[in-house]
């Protein structure tokens, strides 16, 4: 079973994204803070990474060019509310970005393209 890190600070987003990749049949493990995230890439080694980017202490693009820089082929989605992320060069090194939503099938969808 694949294993996905979710990195988010939001107790909603979490109980969501992990109910609907749970059921696609991903194991999925969580850290709320950029710090825990990059713990968590050590001790759990996961398959991918969903990573919100607006989250306090460590953003998460400080968090993905950190993840990226020791593991350069783990691939990591951004997930974020803000749409102009997209635009923010840090966010270039992720390999997706996908909006939040209540419907997650743009996020499954990447998730499954990068876990063949």
């Amino acid at each position: 079973m694949k294993k996905i890190l979710l990195v988010d600070d939001e107790d909603g987003i979490q109980m969501l994204y992990r109910e609907e990749l749970q059921d696609s049949g991903y194991e999925v493990i969580s850290a709320y803070t950029g710090e825990e995230g990059l713990e968590k890439v050590k001790s759990e080694a996961p398959d991918l990474v969903i990573l919100d980017i607006q989250m306090p202490g460590m953003n998460g693009i400080e968090t993905l060019r950190q993840m990226k820089m020791d593991n350069p082929e783990l691939p990591i989605i951004l997930s974020s509310a803000y749409t102009e992320y997209k635009q923010d060069l840090g966010a270039w090194a992720s390999d997706a970005y996908v909006v939040k939503s209540s419907n997650i099938n743009d996020l499954k969808e990447a998730v499954k393209k990068h876990l063949p």
